[in-house]
């Protein structure tokens, strides 16, 4: 297995970076743009390399924030001539702001891979003013479209959701999402539920297919099911192309 992981990875991680850097604020932000405006302070949470962070426009002032220095550096290197962005390196559970700072808190993609979404959202109703906002994108796996679903994608998948979980994360966030931040003291203003293709089925399967073999390098238990899992991914990746559509819970509340 780590024969096939050292020389199948580099091409996975060049995929990545690119599908990150992609991903952009009229895509991925839309439902939050129209709130923002030349007086707006708005706080990005988990910005990955900035792409969607830098068109999070009129708004005086943006601070990206992300748990990874690698991707601050991205971040900081893609917006180098715009003064009005910022980026650090920082946790949702422990912000860098003074209480009532931000105007909106938006995040995309980040609260499936949290283990305490509940202090995550106390955390950004402390930086959110009073009136503010948060605008939060997370996605549900178990309303994603996959054609076709065959055995093998299952058993992938299955061992996909265990490593998410394994390090504290939900791969269904999406469908708890308004509950947690309506328990979090925040009143959701608007939700809409979309399907967004942000791979390529056989991008995912490869995507999947590494991410076992790399956890299986490691020790701990599981490992024969994510073995298994493994071999059914590896199938996958080579069998016939199909269709992905990931499903995202887009969710704007006020504090």
């Amino acid at each position: 297995m780590c024969g096939v992981l050292e020389g199948y990875a580099p091409g996975y991680a060049r995929d990545a970076i690119s599908m990150m850097a992609g991903r952009s604020a009229p895509d991925r932000a839309e439902f939050v743009l129209p709130l923002l405006t030349t007086d707006s302070r708005v706080l990005d949470v988990g910005c990955g390399p900035g792409s969607i962070t830098v068109g999070l426009r009129p708004a005086a002032w943006v601070l990206g924030v992300d748990t990874e220095p690698g991707q601050i550096a991205l971040a900081r290197a893609a917006a180098q001539h715009l003064s009005t962005v910022d980026f650090l390196a920082a946790s949702v559970y422990h912000l860098p702001l003074p209480d009532s700072s931000v105007d909106v808190a938006f995040s995309h993609a980040l609260f499936e891979h949290l283990a305490r979404p509940a202090d995550a959202l106390a955390e950004l109703r402390r930086v959110v003013r009073p009136g503010g906002s948060i605008a939060l994108s997370t996605s549900d796996w178990s309303r994603a479209k996959l054609r076709p679903r065959t055995g093998n994608v299952e058993a992938a998948l299955r061992g996909h959701f265990l490593l998410r979980k394994r390090s504290g994360g939900d791969p269904f966030a999406g469908r708890r999402l308004a509950e947690n931040v309506e328990q979090a003291g925040f009143q959701v203003a608007r939700m809409r539920t979309r399907h967004r293709p942000d791979m390529t089925y056989r991008q995912l399967a490869e995507y999947v297919e590494v991410r076992l073999i790399a956890a299986l390098q490691e020790p701990g238990a599981d490992r024969e099911q994510l073995a298994s899992a493994a071999r059914s991914a590896w199938a996958w990746a080579r069998g016939r192309d199909g269709d992905f559509a990931q499903h995202w819970t887009e969710i704007l509340a006020t504090r």
